[in-house]
């Protein structure tokens, strides 16, 4: 049986992943310090062959009797944390995957390093392809998260060619679904949180800033097609995981506010320094290296995600 490591199993998208592993048939380890994962997200899980250990990347890895894949899906992402945790999620995302790498390379396994679109900054370039270097303001407050995922991939590129290893990167666009956080800070919670408690809608700017929402079977879907590809076609390869249906963040209000059942209505804010105007991917590479692209629409998507937050609400 094939094992997996997931960092940051007990997360958003590190609980989703370890649930399709464990359906794929592999004993997967997780190892999350529970900082913003959180252990309900696993708590449907009673499977043997899911080993959940409380542990921080930040520290050296444990001792395993084999590894076939690591994951590295651990690191704080909610903007609301990038100034309160930004030493914490620095680190994560490099003494982290120092260690991640470390435990790949101790038995010879493969690495799937969790990127992000942030490593694009504010872009010039629209939609983002992986060969663009991004527009990032190094000293900015978005910095901490946006500058140490770059340092990620910096970093398993050295890895890779110092020592020769399967690594492969998966830049994570806009993702939702269940799990969310309520108070992640990120469009989508907020929307949704706002407008099911009857909060009016908070649109930061004058809302034409536009982003592309990937629910999160798709990305996971996604991220295993990456992981599970002949190491011939993507071993040392950067690849855009993400919807490409882009949407203005004022629309995607009006879409929440015909989903719920609410009196809300749009009221707006100053827009935060360093929010990307525009945020799309180019999935070409994705396509062709994996036969991959988003199938979940985003009304659907949504409808799936508010029933899980009615039902948070509910308990």
């Amino acid at each position: 049986m094939k094992h997996a490591v997931v960092t940051g199993g007990a997360g958003f998208l590190g609980s989703h992943l370890v649930d399709d592993l464990l359906e794929s048939g592999y004993r997967v380890t997780v190892l999350d310090n529970y900082g913003s994962g959180r252990p309900e997200n696993l708590s449907h899980l009673e499977d043997e062959n899911l080993d959940l250990r409380e542990h921080d990347v930040r520290d050296p890895f444990p001792e395993f009797d084999g590894v076939d894949t690591v994951y590295h899906m651990a690191s704080r992402a909610s903007p609301r944390d990038f100034e309160s945790h930004a030493v914490e999620i620095a680190l994560t995302n490099s003494q982290g995957t120092k260690n991640a790498l470390e435990c790949a390379r101790r038995y010879d396994a493969k690495t799937v390093i969790a990127s992000t679109s942030e490593v694009y900054g504010n872009p010039e370039e629209h939609p983002q392809k992986e060969s663009y270097n991004g527009n990032v303001n190094i000293r900015g407050p978005r910095a901490p998260y946006d500058e140490s995922k770059r340092f990620s991939e910096a970093l398993s590129i050295a890895y890779d060619q110092s020592y020769d290893m399967d690594i492969r990167t998966v830049r994570i666009f806009n993702t939702y679904g269940p799990r969310m956080r309520h108070d992640d800070g990120r469009v989508i919670p907020n929307f949704l949180s706002q407008a099911l408690s009857g909060d009016d809608i908070t649109v930061y700017g004058d809302g034409s800033q536009t982003r592309s929402f990937c629910y999160v079977t798709d990305l996971i879907g996604g991220i295993r097609k990456l992981a599970e590809a002949p190491a011939s076609d993507v071993s040392g390869e950067v690849v855009n995981v993400g919807n490409t249906h882009e949407i203005t963040i004022e629309r995607l209000a009006e879409i929440v506010l015909d989903a719920v059942d609410t009196d809300s209505e749009i009221t707006y804010l100053p827009l935060p320094k360093d929010d990307p105007e525009v945020r799309c991917p180019d999935i070409s590479k994705a396509r062709r290296l994996l036969g991959w692209e988003p199938e979940v629409p985003l009304e659907e998507g949504l409808d799936r995600t508010i029933e899980q937050f009615h039902v948070a609400n509910r308990a």
